[in-house]
């Protein structure tokens, strides 16, 4: 067994701390590279706050978020597991990928499917913690979920496929705040596009880095599809995330100032973002991606101020 880490970890994480022999599967769940749980579980809350948009929060909404992020930690890390079993032959190809536990040998096929299993089931008990509608929006995603490892070899659209799967918690956490009323709010769905759109756009920049190695084993990418028009495509995407959130903002009831906290967003964190990346330099596009968790919390507090408000007003005498 070796201590190297593939090369898109973390250098210092608190993995770096558990036994020899469980690191390798903590390394199977992207648990050094937080950024992946982050961003799915991003969408879930916004769908709250969407949601709660004219309302406020309520106690329980404390319990969703819990069941959230359980379930994205769980359910990220079972859907790199399987990503990996599946991609293993491919990862043992490109550069960035090679040193990975399943082809490096570092776990066997077997206990991968093993780790596969018990992430599966921790996932189930932040499901049995929602409302019924939210987990049968829930259940729906699995099909889709389980077919993303294969898009790469059939679709120049992989990132839009993994929008679809990754961007679904923007509709449970909308069933999760809706359940009383058994239908998802029109704003969710109006969030999830938005959502779908802002996810081709960060997974195309993670996507440059393996460009060349992606060409020589014929893997396919929107990266790879908008070659020198990497930047203007994936402009677009980002407008059309932020647009997308700005109607359903609206369709949400909320005013004029998440409108603007939008608008403040995409002049101050993600054109830089955008403008930072050198596709000649893998490591520009690494912390350009990196920084979507930043851009995703923004978006969510700026969906959260009116509920927020809605919520603590009665306690200030307003």
């Amino acid at each position: 067994m070796t201590d190297l880490k593939p090369a898109d970890a973390l250098k210092q994480h608190w993995t770096d701390a558990l036994p020899r022999t469980w690191k390798p599967f903590a390394q199977l769940s992207r648990l050094d590279r937080p950024i992946g749980w982050q961003l799915l579980l991003l969408p879930c809350l916004m769908g709250i706050a969407v949601a709660r948009t004219g309302y406020g929060f309520y106690w329980e909404d404390a319990r969703f978020a819990l069941a959230f992020l359980l379930g994205a930690i769980a359910m990220r890390g079972a859907g790199c597991t399987h990503n990996d079993i599946l991609d293993r032959d491919i990862d043992a190809k490109v550069e960035r990928t090679r040193l990975r536990p399943l082809p490096s040998g570092a776990v066997s096929l077997k206990h991968a499917w093993a780790w596969l299993i018990a992430q599966c089931l921790v996932g189930l008990i932040a499901l049995l913690m929602l409302p019924t509608m939210a987990q049968i929006v829930s259940l729906i995603a699995i099909p889709l979920v389980a077919l993303y490892p294969l898009m790469k070899r059939i679709t120049w659209w992989p990132q839009a496929w993994l929008g679809i799967v990754f961007s679904w918690g923007a509709l449970v956490g909308g069933a999760a705040s809706s359940y009383q009323t058994g239908v998802v709010p029109l704003e969710a769905f109006a969030l999830y596009a938005g959502c779908i759109a802002w996810t081709i756009g960060y997974d195309t920049i993670y996507a440059l880095q393996d460009r060349e190695d992606d060409a020589l084993i014929g893997v396919r990418s929107t990266a790879r599809l908008f070659a020198g028009q990497w930047r203007t495509w994936t402009t677009v995407f980002y407008i059309a995330a932020l647009v997308l959130w700005t109607a359903a903002a609206a369709a949400g009831g909320a005013g004029p100032i998440v409108a603007t906290a939008l608008a403040l967003i995409g002049a101050l964190l993600i054109w830089p973002m955008l403008a930072s990346v050198d596709d000649t330099r893998p490591e520009t596009a690494l912390a350009a991606f990196k920084h979507n968790a930043i851009i995703g919390a923004a978006v969510l507090l700026g969906f959260a101020l009116e509920p927020i408000w809605r919520t603590l007003r009665p306690m200030l005498g307003v």
